[in-house]
């Protein structure tokens, strides 16, 4: 495989550049249409950079998109998020599915300095799918494609027309149901991927076991949750989400729940002494394992093992 060059683009008029696009009418922000880049797609495996976000919505594009370790084939229509500053890969699927490619959909860029002094400018960062990884895309029915499409729409027409001091709010505002909308299509994906997503909730149930039943807590503390979720091949922000849906917990939560139960086991069936049980549970000191339990079940270690004798 080749090395794909790191391109990184500071603002959107580069990008513009890059793919043969006339420039933007705005240059903090632009809407383009997918088919209008196919003759400028590369040929040679990329890694792009962009400063600013990214929302599209591709389909029958003929490269595969890599974000880390993870690929994902966008012939199928399905939207995807970019944060400023995530690095990601195209590289052409096989020789000659550029030519054969029928790219459409549309990619709306946004360079942070839009939404300064805006509501969405504190809250863009509480979307966590902007951090979801490529394989992790939102597919979307017809219907919600629709939907989507429409809001697009509004921001496509009021990016061509004149701007006045209406203009970014009313993009702003337009850019925020889009977000939110796209919040609830992926709450709906992540129940509707029930059978898919039950698989990833087992595995990370062995993982935990696992961890729990050998040396690692000792060794190395409590698991992380970018340990957990790279063991899943799971974007963090992700496994939270679908975690969220399927049991109302995060994955932290999860995993403190998971080692609340395993403290309670020892408390109440063991002799162990609470200085043995925090280092076994990967407590350096006896006092964090007391504050920890504490301040999970309102009592203390030895209050709850006295309920047990």
């Amino acid at each position: 495989m080749k090395e794909r060059k790191l391109h990184r683009f500071s603002s959107i008029t580069e990008f513009h550049q890059l793919r043969g696009l006339p420039k933007p009418e705005h240059p903090l922000i632009s809407v383009i249409n997918l088919e209008d880049i196919k003759d400028h797609i590369s040929a040679e495996p990329l890694k792009l950079v962009f400063d600013f976000y990214s929302i599209a919505l591709k389909r029958n594009f003929g490269v595969t998109f890599r974000y880390g370790q993870q690929e994902y084939d966008f012939d199928e229509g399905a939207m995807f998020f970019m944060a400023p500053g995530q690095v990601f890969g195209i590289e052409p699927d096989l020789p000659g599915s550029l030519e054969n490619a029928d790219p459409s959909g549309w990619m709306l860029s946004i360079h942070p300095d839009f939404l300064w002094n805006t509501s969405l400018a504190k809250t863009i960062q509480r979307y966590e799918f902007f951090g979801y990884s490529a394989h992790e895309a939102l597919f979307l029915s017809d219907k919600e494609e629709g939907t989507v499409n429409g809001i697009i729409q509004n921001i496509r027409q009021e990016y061509h027309a004149n701007i006045d001091t209406f203009s970014q709010g009313i993009i702003v505002s337009q850019i925020e149901v889009l977000l939110n909308y796209a919040d609830r299509f992926y709450h709906r994906q992540f129940i509707t991927r029930k059978i898919s997503n039950c698989k990833v909730l087992n595995r990370l149930e062995t993982l935990l076991a696992d961890y729990f039943a050998g040396d690692a807590l000792v060794q190395n503390g409590l698991p992380t949750v970018q340990f957990v979720a790279e063991a899943l091949h799971v974007s963090p922000n992700y496994l939270s989400g679908m975690l969220k849906v399927q049991t109302g917990q995060s994955t932290q939560q999860h995993i403190h729940n998971k080692l609340l139960s395993l403290a309670k086991a020892k408390l109440s069936a063991t002799d162990l002494r609470i200085n043995e049980i925090a280092y076994e549970l990967g407590f350096e000191h006896s006092q964090s394992f007391s504050k920890f339990f504490k301040s999970k079940t309102k009592v203390s270690p030895l209050e709850f093992r006295r309920s047990f004798r």
